[in-house]
């Protein structure tokens, strides 16, 4: 069979086709992007007609996905951990009107915030809606539960969450692939109101998930991703769960590990696996990248009896992520000393780049706002939100995709005005739209600058949703024309701006301007792409 090397990311991404999906839906996220990236570029993908492009946000890519189930199809959505926030309702109502075609449910968390506000554990959403989860140790499992989830979820009539964390999305290994399957035939659900979440209908399909759980657990109890491993010291016990896995027999060369090991891969948790494990040994010792979810199971199983060592009881520290040095030092072993970090080496703290528009818009607004008090801009979540950093300052809160609008719409109601709003052009048609809406049937105070480069620049480049359209958008939603100001955001144009920005943040209403000039990455590989599509136009002439 073919071998090549990939991320985890697009392990997830070559198991899908090769398991044979018909559609990919997402919304751009670190760590989960390049899953979908994988697919677009894809040749294999676009030979075989797979659907795959880019959603406004993570809800509307859930719901895509869940339509493409509806009619018989296998398809995936992926996203990041707050993403799921997002597409929490789609999310936990499919669990009751169940999957036709075969539906899995792709998150990436972020242990340690790398690129997020908050460390969530996927893994408890999967609790929550009561579904099946898998989580992957290392690219050829994640490759491998791609075949394995689309069964699990036709076999049962569910979707499946894969839960997945950073280090293993971003790093790479290699893969055996296996032979592509073909797609499903379009065929709607046997029962025609399986869908329908009326109250009548929905009392039903959540008694059917309900007796489903005992399914659920059993084929936990035989996943080929759950397994018992024998040792000869049984004064430990050792439950590692996904990556964890891997970072446990990273502490043993040999891979011979003195003592029994549960590895667990599949949810719920093999309590018959777990049982043998805890009779069998002295202690316990839980190794999970994240939350302390199994721990507080085993917990909940067992009460006070052996102890459980874990993220609670404080042998693994709580936050942050897992790594091999942190459970070489859980199980006693001695670390060696670590070199320290040259002098030489400079902390390269992040910012804006150089020559970046917002930096414009930014020195705009600052003196635009320098007779008023501080404390009067909040900002959504994008590359702008290094805004906050020296020498701007020029934000004052980031909270989650959309709230900067609605933020600063309850501070002026609150009667603390002038109050600003500071959005990327993407994140408003993410969730900042609505939120305008609210402002606009308000006729809140607030200025609202959308930062337009043309660009998911915070991603990787990623094409824009709002391109060409926000001006519209922002009419038909009912700001007055009169304001809403397009500029740009050039130095040049510096004081004609600022009397924009001043006249704006003056009116007693909703206002709307848009700082529009194209990314510097983005507009310097389009140069780089035009540039190599001439010269081989010229070899082949």
């Amino acid at each position: 069979m073919e071998k090549v090397l990939l991320l985890g990311d697009e392990a997830i991404a070559q198991g899908a086709i090769d398991a044979g999906i018909s559609g990919i839906y997402a919304y751009p996220g670190t760590p989960s992007t390049e899953i979908m990236e994988y697919v677009i570029t894809s040749d294999e993908a676009q030979k075989n007609n797979i659907r795959s492009g880019w959603a406004s946000n993570e809800k509307t890519a859930m719901e895509a996905s869940l339509g493409m189930s509806y009619v018989g199809k296998r398809s995936i959505v992926c996203m990041k951990h707050v993403g799921l926030n997002v597409a929490a309702d789609a999310f936990i109502n499919s669990a009751i009107t169940g999957a036709n075609g075969g539906l899995i449910v792709v998150v990436a968390d972020d242990p340690s915030m790398h690129s997020s506000q908050n460390e969530q554990d996927s893994r408890f959403f999967g609790q929550f809606a009561m579904i099946p989860v898998l989580e992957p140790s290392n690219q050829q499992e994640a490759y491998d539960m791609m075949h394995y989830g689309f069964d699990l979820s036709e076999k049962f009539g569910i979707p499946v969450l894969m839960r997945i964390t950073t280090r293993l999305a971003h790093s790479r290994s290699g893969v055996v692939k296996k032979t592509r399957r073909k797609q499903n035939e379009i065929s709607l659900p046997k029962t025609a109101n399986q869908f329908i979440l009326l109250p009548s209908n929905a009392r039903k399909r959540f008694r059917l998930l309900l007796d489903n759980q005992p399914g659920f657990l059993k084929d936990s109890e035989s996943s080929p991703f759950n397994k018992l491993y024998q040792g000869k010291d049984s004064s430990l016990g050792i439950i590692a769960s996904g990556i964890a896995y891997n970072y446990l027999m990273e502490n043993f060369s040999d891979r011979d590990i003195p003592y029994p090991v549960l590895k667990v891969g599949q949810y719920p948790l093999p309590k018959h696996q777990v049982s043998d494990l805890y009779e069998q040994c002295d202690e316990i010792l839980i190794l999970e990248d994240g939350y302390p979810m199994i721990e507080e199971t085993i917990n909940s199983y067992f009460g006070l009896g052996k102890k459980i060592k874990g993220r609670i009881e404080g042998t693994l520290q709580r936050d942050g992520e897992l790594n091999p040095n942190k459970v070489a030092s859980a199980l006693g072993f001695v670390l060696e000393e670590t070199l320290e970090m040259p002098g030489l080496v400079a902390p390269r703290p992040p910012k804006l780049c150089k020559g970046c528009p917002h930096i414009y818009s930014y020195n705009a607004l600052n003196d635009a706002l320098a007779p008023y008090t501080k404390g009067r801009v909040f900002s959504d979540i994008g590359c702008y939100t290094l805004g906050a950093l020296e020498p701007f300052e020029a934000i004052n809160t980031c909270v989650d995709m959309g709230a900067s609008i609605t933020m600063a719409k309850g501070a002026a109601d609150a009667g603390f005005v002038p109050a600003i709003s500071v959005i990327g052009d993407s994140t408003f048609t993410h969730s900042g739209m609505t939120g305008l809406l609210d402002a606009v049937n308000d006729n809140s105070p607030i200025t609202v600058i959308i930062l337009d480069n043309g660009t998911v620049a915070m991603t990787g480049g990623q094409k824009s949703q709002a391109t060409g359209k926000i001006e519209k958008i922002c009419e038909a939603i009912g700001v007055e024309k009169d304001h809403i100001v397009v500029m740009d955001p050039s130095p040049k144009w510096h004081e004609k701006n600022l009397e924009a920005f001043k006249k704006e943040i003056d009116y007693q209403g909703v206002s709307v301007i848009i700082p529009r000039r194209e990314c510097l990455h983005t507009a310097t590989q389009k140069i780089r792409d035009e540039k190599k599509k001439k010269e081989l136009e010229n070899i082949q002439n």
